[in-house]
C-alpha cells in the first residue's frame, strides 16, 4: 500500500524547511504529499525534490483566493509545473445561504477553467458543514446536490459532525478519490491514528475496498509533527 501525508501535519517543520521535511516524510514511508502551502518555494524546486525522494503530489489544499479571476492563471501554471491534477478547497465561510450561493457560483466558474487544463477541483469538509446554519441552510447537502466538486472526505471531522464516514464513502464513491484518515475524540480534540474514538481501522478497510487514496492528517504536532506522522504510519502498517 502507498500512503500519503497532508503536509499540514508537519507544519512545524515544513514552514522552516519544506524540502528537507519532504525528505523526512519520505523516510517515514509516505509516498504521496498533499500540500498546504509552499512557503515561497518554486514549483520546479518542489517537483524536483519529490522526484528525488521518490514521492508524488496527490493534491493540494488551495484557498478560494487563489482561484480568483486575476490569479487563477498563475495557480494553474504552478500546479501543472508541480504535476498536480487535484486542487482541494480546504474550507470556506459558508455560514448563510447568500455565501453558499456565491461560493457555488465561483467554484463552477473555477472548475470549468481548471478542467480545461486537466485539473480537478474538490472540497474538504470539517465538522460544521454537517450542522444547519443559523438561517437554516445546510452546507453539506448543498455541496452534494448543487455542485460537481470532488469530495475529499475528512473521515474524522465527519465523525465529529455526527455522520457515518463509512456510509459517506460508499454513497459518494463516484465523487471521492482521496480521503483523510484521521483520529481524535468526539469533542473535536485530535489524536494520532489509533489513539482516538473515530473508526480509523474501519475507515482504512473501507478505503482499501473502494480503492480510495489514503491521506493521513494528524494536527496536534505533539511532540512534533514528524513524530506524530511516524505513529500514524505505524498504525497504517499494522492494518495491512
Amino acid at each position: 500500500m502507498k500512503y500519503g501525508l497532508q503536509m499540514y501535519s508537519v507544519r512545524d517543520a515544513a514552514e522552516k524547511d519544506l524540502l528537507g521535511t519532504l525528505e523526512k516524510v519520505a523516510a517515514l514511508g509516505y509516498h504521496y504529499a498533499e500540500f498546504a502551502g509552499f512557503f515561497g518555494y518554486s514549483a520546479e524546486a518542489v517537483r524536483d525534490k519529490l522526484l528525488e525522494c521518490g514521492m508524488e503530489v496527490s493534491s493540494t489544499h488551495t484557498g478560494m483566493q487563489e482561484l480568483a479571476d486575476d490569479v487563477i492563471g498563475e495557480t494553474i501554471r504552478y500546479h501543472k509545473t508541480l504535476g498536480n491534477r487535484l486542487i482541494i478547497i480546504p474550507g470556506a465561510d459558508l455560514s448563510d445561504q447568500k455565501k453558499l450561493d456565491e461560493f457555488i457560483a465561483l467554484t463552477e466558474k473555477a472548475q470549468t477553467r481548471l478542467a480545461d487544463e486537466g485539473i480537478r477541483l474538490g472540497y474538504h469538509n470539517h465538522a460544521h458543514e454537517f450542522k444547519p446554519n443559523a438561517d437554516g441552510s445546510c452546507i453539506w447537502e448543498q455541496l452534494e446536490e448543487r455542485t460537481r466538486l470532488d469530495l475529499e472526505i475528512d473521515t474524522y471531522w465527519a465523525f465529529v459532525g455526527g455522520r457515518d464516514p463509512l456510509e459517506m464513502m460508499e454513497r459518494l464513491k463516484e465523487r471521492v478519490r482521496i480521503i483523510h484518515i484521521k483520529d481524535g475524540l468526539a469533542d473535536g480534540s485530535g489524536r494520532p491514528l489509533g489513539m482516538g474514538e473515530a473508526p480509523a481501522a474501519a475507515v482504512y478497510r473501507k478505503a482499501v475496498e473502494l480503492g480510495d487514496r489514503l491521506i493521513v492528517e494528524s494536527e496536534t504536532c505533539q511532540p512534533s509533527g514528524l513524530e506524530e506522522a511516524r505513529i500514524c504510519m505505524d498504525f497504517l502498517k499494522a492494518q495491512e
